[in-house]
């Protein structure tokens, strides 16, 4: 992949990381995150990573935002709207954002290693779908089920605190 392209897919990715925090509807935070999502599949994609770039765009962007967007369509949207946003923390998160990204800056730059260039990475023996799901099954079938029983019950969480009680 040129570079001027891993650039672009790299600028919309942060980008619309960006507009996920910025953007006050949620619905349209959720679409931010979307298009995230596709950057970053881009990316992945550019690393010669393809079964990592499809599973980001599959799992990710398919599966989990429309999770997310049932899930904010379950909750009152309307008292969000109502909100204002207080300048204090507005403020107060934007120098912790920003003294964070100096940090990142500094910790990178005296990186040895972030200055050299990666060589290329040798081609794969066998198949990445195999490999994956032998790495996954084998070596991590324990956090791998936890977290299916976690995004499980914070779905069936935010269900029952969505309820409207009958009077």
């Amino acid at each position: 992949m040129p570079a001027y392209l891993f650039w672009f897919f790299a600028l919309l990715m942060l980008i619309f990381g960006a507009a996920v925090v910025i953007n006050r509807g949620p619905v349209a935070s959720a679409l931010s995150l979307v298009l995230s999502f596709l950057g970053l599949a881009a990316l992945f994609m550019s690393l010669d990573a393809f079964f990592i770039g499809i599973i980001q765009v599959l799992v990710y962007t398919g599966a989990v935002m429309v999770l997310f967007l049932f899930i904010i369509m379950l909750l009152d949207l309307r008292a969000e709207e109502r909100r204002k946003i207080k300048t204090v923390t507005f403020v107060g998160g934007l120098a912790v954002a920003l003294a964070l990204f100096v940090q990142i800056c500094l910790v990178v730059g005296q990186l040895r290693s972030a200055q050299e260039t990666f060589p290329a990475l040798p081609a794969a023996p066998g198949d990445d779908v195999h490999a994956v799901g032998l790495l996954l099954f084998n070596g991590y079938n324990l956090p791998f089920q936890i977290m299916a029983v976690l995004v499980l019950v914070a779905t069936i969480g935010v269900i029952v605190l969505s309820k409207r009680e009958l009077r």
